[in-house]
């Protein structure tokens, strides 16, 4: 049983998603929240597997309420359902630590398979979105800092991160500690000047020619 958690502030749109949920076979919808402020109080209660959160929320944007419950629960996935197709919302929705995103005019069928998508450790989004971020990675990047320079073990982790893969995923298959790699990409961090994985991996991309690790590691 998949557990999920919806927050959205159209009491239609939040009542017909509960309704698809508890509709269908191995989803159950454990709360639906109206705000940010309703979210964070009710969703730590459930410690559901999987979130849909809208962005456009009457206080606390939907991105704010992402980036705060994956503080309290870093185990659970946040799928982003919004009508919002901004491409730097976008980037903000990710950095708050959402692992999806999907437009509100997705089929049922679609947002039932992002959250199986999820569950299994994908990163589900709207096609339409998925190009707009392929087309970001591939404009040139402005006024570009100094070039520096990864060391080998840095530069694979960061084309594992590339992939989608978790801490422990990329401990696993590299062969080293969770601690270890956490200690690597705070170095990556420092060295590329940003915040997060997402900052990470997109300065990264832009920076390397076309066959480099990360982009290789991404045509697999």
């Amino acid at each position: 049983m998949t557990t999920v958690a919806v927050v959205e502030d159209n009491a239609t749109l939040r009542s017909f998603l509960a309704d698809l949920l508890n509709a269908t076979r191995g989803y159950r919808c454990v709360c639906a929240c109206g705000s940010a402020e309703e979210a964070l109080v009710q969703i730590p209660k459930h410690c559901p597997d999987v979130v849909l959160m809208d962005i456009h929320l009457p206080a606390e944007s939907g991105i704010v309420c992402t980036a705060r419950l994956r503080d309290q629960l870093p185990q659970t996935q946040v799928i982003i359902l919004t009508v919002y197709k901004d491409i730097q919302m976008i980037f903000e929705a990710l950095k708050a630590g959402a692992c999806g995103y999907l437009l509100k005019r997705s089929k049922e069928s679609e947002i039932l398979e992002a959250i199986a998508e999820v569950r299994a450790g994908g990163a589900p989004m709207t096609g339409e979105i998925a190009r707009l971020l392929v087309r970001s990675f591939r404009e040139p990047a402005q006024n570009q800092a100094q070039e520096t320079e990864l060391s080998a073990r840095e530069t694979e982790i960061l084309a594992q991160l590339a992939e989608g893969l978790s801490n422990k995923e990329i401990a696993a298959r590299v062969c080293i500690s969770v601690n270890t790699v956490r200690s690597h990409l705070l170095h990556i961090y420092e060295k590329l000047h940003v915040r997060g994985r997402t900052e990470a991996t997109a300065k990264f991309l832009r920076s390397r020619p076309a066959d480099s690790p990360a982009q290789a590691a991404l045509k697999e």
